[in-house]
């Protein structure tokens, strides 16, 4: 298995075989005890600057990597906010023309509407008084054929406009 936390396992792994290595190298070393204690210490600083020397360089490289990231998160937030901004000018706008346009229509419209329902108004008030006069000489014409003077026909309730003789 691989241990992907940040360079945590390379690093261990790394000081891990330096321990080992150097248990190893004390156990069957051909040297006098003073001898293999100032090597160790050699090799432990020289261990010591190539672990700080990586450490240093992954933070470095970690720090410049989320400096980036969150400068591209930045500027690219920022474009949208410019282009979110910019569609809605362009909607208000959009709006804003068609509802003066829609409200020119019915100013202009307005007049002409109302002129044709007064004339078709008055078509339907000449109508009905050339239908009452039609109907008033029908019954008229009616009274006389039955020549009965005193009864006159009276339309019947509730119809639509059609005599009824009683």
């Amino acid at each position: 298995m691989s241990d992907n936390r940040s360079g945590e396992g390379i690093l261990g792994a790394f000081i891990l075989g330096g321990v080992v290595g150097a248990v190893l190298g004390l156990l069957f070393a051909p040297r006098s005890g003073r001898e293999s204690r100032e090597l160790i210490a050699v090799k432990a600083k020289d261990y010591w600057g190539e672990g700080r020397e990586f450490y240093e360089t992954g933070r470095e490289k970690v720090t410049e990597v989320y400096s980036t990231g969150r400068d591209k998160a930045t500027e690219t937030a920022e474009e949208l906010k410019v282009k979110l901004d910019a569609a809605r000018a362009r909607l208000r706008e959009q709006v804003d023309s068609v509802s003066n346009e829609a409200k020119s229509k019915v100013t202009e419209y307005a007049p002409v509407a109302k002129e044709k329902v007064q004339q078709a108004a008055e078509t339907v008030i000449t109508g009905v008084a050339n239908a009452e006069s039609k109907a008033a000489e029908l019954l008229d014409k009616v009274t006389e054929k039955t020549g009965q003077p005193g009864e006159a026909v009276k339309p019947s309730e509730g119809s639509a406009g059609t005599p009824a003789v009683e």
